[in-house]
Formats: C-alpha cells, structure tokens, sequence
C-alpha cells in the first residue's frame, strides 16, 4: 500500500470514529439526566461530527477519486468503515455514556496532541483545532466520573459497571496497522502503542480519585470486532441519503 492509499485509511479511521461518535451523542438529546447536560452531549456530538466532516473532506481529497464528505458518510456500507468499536456501542445509561466518552476522550487529547506535530501540515492544523475541543470534552467526562464514582453506592456500581463492560474496547486503540508504517516513520502519524503508557495513567489517576477500580485487561475476543450495532446505527443514519440520493439541501 503506497502512502496515500495508508493516509486516506487513517484519515478514515479518524473520521469514521468522530462520525459514529457523533451519531451516538446525539441520540441522547433530549435524554439527559438535566438540561444543562443535554445541551453539554448535544454540543459535543456537533463537535465530533464537525471534526469527521473535515477529516472526511481531506480523505477524500487524498483519495483523488471524486468522493466528497457526504459520499464517504452517507454510501459506504459498514464493511467499509474504519471506526474505533469503543464507539459503536449503544447508550445504555448515563454512566455508559460518560464512561464510553472518557475514555475516547483521553485518546483523542494524546492522539491529537501527537498529530499537531505531524509532518504533514493540513493534518498538523486540523488537529491542533480538534485538540482545544477534546480538552474540553476530556475535562467535561472526567467530572462527571468523579461524581458518579463518589456519589451514592448505586451511581458508583453503575459508573464500575459500564467501564468493566467498555474496557476490552480500548485494545484497539493502540494496534497500529501495518498499512501505515511509512506514515509513522516519516512523522505524519504517531505509533499508536506510544499512547497507551499515557493513556493508561491519566485514566487510572481519575479512575482512582473516583473510587472506581481499574478494569482487568481480558483476552482479545474475535468477537469484539464483530459488532452488531454499527449496520444499524447506519441503516438509521443513511436512511434519508439513500433513500432520496438526488435531493439538494
């Protein structure tokens, strides 16, 4: 795989992680637990999906094959895309939510923080944008797991429950493809195993002043990358597109 062809797969992976992200915080309009923290879930996936529109734009530039934001969005099956798992899963409570944003959080402010040293200069500028955004974002779901962890026994459990079952998620996180080994060694993109040390302690550091315990690591499951939810959550997403793919808004 030449440079570009690996480029235009990171790039997607990126987008397609903010994109489902997006899609999956916004379903909880309207359903937070208090109108502050609707319009604070609202806000963040009209981030996400912001910075997967951008990411998306530039993968399809480097694609070169005529394919726009929407295109790459909207008329790709679930085959086709590149998304983190951790995002797929479905909101099933408020402490699944904010333990499933943590921990994107966390990877997204080192991952960003990496990218906006990338040799490549668009790629260097968008994630320094995307940075200022995650640290917010970051910030936002570390409190909330500081009050779920140190308030009643119930919100505790809950809180301990949803990282148990979101941890062997976070695996993927740090496996870097193969594809893109030219891209790291030129400094375009940072090895994905350099994350997991820093990751690793800042979420333990939160976890703990929490109260909360830190997952055990289980065994690679197959199954973890075979998610029902994401043909889906697209069935629900693309439907408009698909159904009317000549309309104009």
């Amino acid at each position: 795989m030449n440079n570009q062809a690996a480029l235009f797969q990171y790039l997607l992976q990126l987008g397609d992680t903010n994109l489902i992200i997006g899609h999956r915080l916004s379903e909880m309009c309207s359903r937070g637990p208090m109108l502050e923290e609707d319009i604070a879930l609202t806000n963040f996936a009209l981030d996400h999906i912001g910075q997967a529109e951008v990411l998306l734009h530039f993968a399809g530039n480097v694609e070169n094959n005529g394919r726009s934001e929407d295109d790459l969005s909207y008329r790709r099956d679930a085959e086709d895309f590149m998304n983190l798992k951790l995002v797929e899963q479905p909101n099933t409570d408020f402490a699944f939510v904010i333990g499933r944003q943590f921990l994107l959080d966390v990877y997204q402010c080192l991952l960003y923080q990496k990218l906006s040293k990338s040799t490549n200069d668009e790629l260097a500028g968008m994630a320094a944008r995307f940075l200022k955004e995650s640290i917010y974002h970051q910030r936002h779901s570390a409190a909330w797991i500081e009050r779920l962890g140190q308030g009643t026994n119930e919100s505790l459990g809950r809180m301990q429950h949803a990282l148990n079952q979101l941890w062997p998620y976070t695996a993927e996180m740090f496996v870097d493809n193969p594809a893109w080994a030219n891209l790291i060694e030129s400094g375009v993109v940072p090895s994905a195993t350099e994350l997991k040390k820093e990751w690793y302690e800042r979420v333990s550091k939160v976890l703990t002043l929490s109260g909360l315990n830190m997952p055990k690591a289980s065994a690679e499951d197959d199954s973890l990358n075979q998610s029902i939810y994401l043909e889906q959550l697209l069935a629900e997403m693309q439907y408009l597109p698909r159904t009317y793919p000549d309309a104009k808004w």
